[in-house]
């Protein structure tokens, strides 16, 4: 669970795509207070750098002092807060729900109202795949409840910053 009392921030960290690198990066903010809600690591197009989008929430006076510690760190090209930019924000979660005959009927109602796609069907069980910002995908959470979940899997948020600007 989110923790509601500190603000939500989202990074993107531009980094050298080598090992060793995520975990410096982690002690940053664990020395600082800060809690990694989210992380999702891919490598950047030429292939020897990476992008880190990281969600994270912790005390905002304290997200300047890990910006400029992370910018200190050798493998670190850039560190961007995107928590105030116009961006593109996206998730994707699959959601494993027990359905049987009767109940399919309203299970697909919900997912086609939520643009979900149903990735595994069985007689017992389905698999719905949803991508969207996450207050979307936290609204799905909370209609599918009347079903017995069995999964839930996030993937945490990616980000981009909207025009031309890079992230």
């Amino acid at each position: 669970m989110l923790n509601t009392d500190k603000a939500m921030h989202t990074l993107s960290v531009y980094v050298a795509n080598k090992p060793g690198v995520l975990a410096r990066i982690a002690q940053v903010f664990a020395r600082r207070g800060f809690n990694i809600e989210s992380l999702v690591v891919s490598p950047a197009m030429d292939g020897h750098f990476s992008r880190m989008t990281i969600s994270c929430s912790g005390d905002p006076e304290g997200l300047d002092q890990i910006i400029k510690q992370l910018s200190k760190l050798i493998d670190v090209v850039q560190c961007i807060d995107h928590t105030f930019d116009e961006t593109v924000m996206k998730e994707m979660g699959l959601i494993k729900i027990a359905v049987d005959a009767e109940g399919r009927s309203e299970a697909l109602q919900i997912a086609d109202h939520f643009g979900c796609k149903t990735v595994d069907l069985t007689a017992t069980s389905m698999i719905l795949q949803v991508v969207g910002d996450p207050a979307k995908i936290d609204a799905l959470e909370e209609m599918i409840e009347r079903f017995a979940v069995i999964e839930f899997v996030r993937t945490g948020k990616v980000v981009m910053r909207r025009g031309q600007d890079l992230t």
